[in-house]
């Protein structure tokens, strides 16, 4: 539940090579990708003869304007839209990074999470790297810098020094390189335009808007270059590569209408639905889902329950960015600003209601007070994820483990917080089946928010696991 909930994804990228006016289409690619950040957003171009930047805070139609893309000319772009994760806020920390160099420019934009960021940046700085933001994303800029050799092997050498998830879009005047981290934890996708022209996003829905076709994935350990039109691909590491994207790609972050490591988000997510109704039925007249990322699931278990879905909760989206503060009164409200129950749907009704997940639990006690005081005779919570438990350190905002609730409660608990009259999680192998409902699909998930086996070293993370 995106802003009501306060989890929030880490970031997007998004690409292009080879089109006349690459800043205008990297502008309505971030567009599309503006649920993975809504902070700050920055377009990074080339003419072939220089790189220039414009970005700052707020949405992709706040920071641009028909007039600053027009200043931005060139045939190349790289772009980002941003939620502060390693770092924080601030204009500074605002992507792409440009770096200019004797030997040439270099941007960089970035989504995810560099686990062993402190232990690099404190080599770098005894070695005499200045940094000009807290960002961990800025650390890949002094590591090429630092490097020798062609530029290819100076990336592929300094990608070999991360540890964590990432998907990097690379840009010097004449070409780009698209890099995803060994283990997938972070998607990222090539597409091509008509006239032949290569885009890259963090979710294939952009390539929808701009109207490209789908290529291929970016390999976990991989990386991409284009330049003089030619797509060329090899891997940057010797080490063991994984397949084990985000669980949280599929249940929340990503957009319906995406495709990840080939599979569909929204039949995942009613997959997702009608496996927990086949775990966890309950009689009841009507299912609702919490908007938006909810829906999906709602369907699939409405579907498989034989019973009628509705739309008893309507949002508000024009809620979350406003130069007009609410009053204390508004503020104490909270939810009702942004979600509204439909009385006449759930008054005097036995409700299923279905969301993605429970991070702190607060907002799922006030929508189920919401439903109730609404006429809701019964409130039975279905979430469509395992119970969070630990913290993420790859890119999502839940890095302490006191942030989430079912770290200290067990279900019956929670149900009585909440105060749900039933409550039941998906189960880790109930959410794999969802995802892997095709036997060819056989990417792994990272599943370590739920169950606490991180996919990579956590380095000085680790004392985030204390209580």
């Amino acid at each position: 539940m995106d802003d009501l909930k306060g989890l929030h994804e880490e970031c997007g990228v998004f690409g292009v090579y080879g089109y006349t006016n690459a800043a205008s289409l990297c502008y309505y690619g971030l567009h599309s990708l503006q649920h993975r950040g809504q902070e700050a957003a920055g377009i990074l171009v080339s003419d072939r003869q220089q790189l220039s930047i414009h970005k700052g805070e707020g949405l992709v139609t706040e920071v641009f304007n028909p007039e600053k893309l027009d200043k931005l000319s060139g045939d190349m772009a790289i772009g980002h839209v941003r939620y502060s994760t390693t770092g924080g806020g601030g204009i500074a920390n605002v992507q792409p990074f440009l770096f200019r160099t004797m030997d040439g420019d270099l941007g960089i934009c970035h989504n995810g999470n560099i686990v062993n960021a402190n232990v690099l940046k404190a080599k770098l700085e005894a070695q005499g790297s200045i940094f000009s933001s807290s960002s961990d994303t800025e650390i890949l800029g002094h590591l090429i810098k630092r490097k020798s050799g062609r530029m290819i092997e100076r990336i592929c050498a300094s990608l070999e020094e991360l540890d964590g998830a990432f998907a990097f879009l690379i840009m010097l005047e004449d070409r780009i390189y698209a890099a995803r981290d060994r283990y997938g934890l972070r998607p990222l996708s090539i597409g091509q335009l008509p006239n032949g022209a290569y885009v890259f996003a963090s979710e294939t829905c952009a390539f929808d808007i701009v109207g490209a076709h789908f290529v291929r994935d970016v390999e976990p350990g991989e990386i991409v270059r284009v330049k003089d039109n030619e797509l060329l691909g090899r891997f940057y590491t010797d080490q063991p590569i994984h397949d084990k994207i985000c669980a949280m790609e599929y249940i929340y972050f990503s957009r319906p209408d995406s495709n990840l490591d080939g599979i569909n988000v929204h039949t995942t997510r009613k997959h997702a639905g009608m496996q927990l109704y086949q775990e966890s039925p309950v009689d009841a007249d009507i299912v609702i889902g919490v908007p938006d990322s909810s829906i999906s699931a709602a369907i699939g278990y409405a579907e498989a329950a034989g019973i009628p879905y509705e739309m008893g909760l309507i949002k508000n989206k024009y809620v979350g960015r406003t130069f007009i503060q609410p009053t204390q009164e508004m503020r104490n409200q909270g939810v009702r600003m942004k979600l509204s129950a439909v009385s006449s749907i759930v008054s005097g009704q036995r409700v299923i209601m279905i969301d993605d997940s429970i991070v702190r639990g607060t907002t799922s006690k006030r929508i189920v007070r919401l439903l109730k005081e609404a006429g809701a005779k019964e409130v039975h919570v279905r979430i469509a994820s395992p119970a969070i438990r630990y913290p993420c350190f790859y890119g999502v905002d839940m890095s302490t483990i006191d942030q989430l609730i079912s770290h200290r409660m067990d279900v019956d608990m929670l149900c009585q917080y909440i105060e749900a009259d039933s409550l039941a999680f998906i189960s880790e192998e109930g959410l794999k089946h969802s995802i892997h409902f095709k036997k060819e699909h056989t990417c792994d998930l990272c599943m370590a928010c739920f169950n606490g086996e991180y996919v990579t070293d956590l380095y000085d993370n680790r004392k985030n696991l204390d209580d």
